[in-house]
């Protein structure tokens, strides 16, 4: 597949998670509750997640931003759902390293945060990126203290 064939594609998954996001809503009586925003550009997200065990049982995000950001976020909630929180901080840390250009361990399914990829290039929208994955670390750590 070339290049531009495969960007085409990435820019399809990334508007499909945007247009049709997976996971929006808030979850009542929610274990952790997670509010954040990016104010260099005015991404907001809240992040609801149910824990049972080590597990992820449930997550939902709502919020306001770019197609970057709230992508992200959709893809998160999907790949993470059903994950013990190990994995789910360990995809944490993958997708940042993948989403600042870096060598990033790929022995994991990535699902569609792969299409991510090519923000890298472009400084200014990885906090964009990561915004949704950042609030779910948060929410981890502060659940575990």
């Amino acid at each position: 597949m070339s290049f531009n064939n495969l960007d085409s594609l990435y820019r399809q998954v990334i508007m499909d998670h945007y247009k049709k996001p997976r996971n929006k809503g808030v979850l009542d009586n929610s274990d952790l509750t997670i509010d954040m925003n990016n104010p260099t550009c005015g991404d907001r997200i809240r992040l609801t997640m149910n824990l049972e065990g080590d597990k992820v049982s449930d997550v939902k995000f709502e919020g306001e931003g770019c197609s970057i950001s709230m992508a992200s976020a959709s893809m998160m909630t999907q790949l993470i759902k059903g994950k013990d929180v190990e994995t789910a901080l360990k995809l944490s840390h993958i997708f940042s390293e993948m989403i600042q250009g870096n060598d990033y361990e790929d022995n994991l399914d990535l699902g569609d945060i792969e299409a991510l990829q090519g923000v890298s290039q472009f400084p200014a929208r990885i906090k964009c990126a990561t915004l949704a994955w950042k609030a779910m670390e948060k929410g981890i750590h502060q659940h575990e203290e």
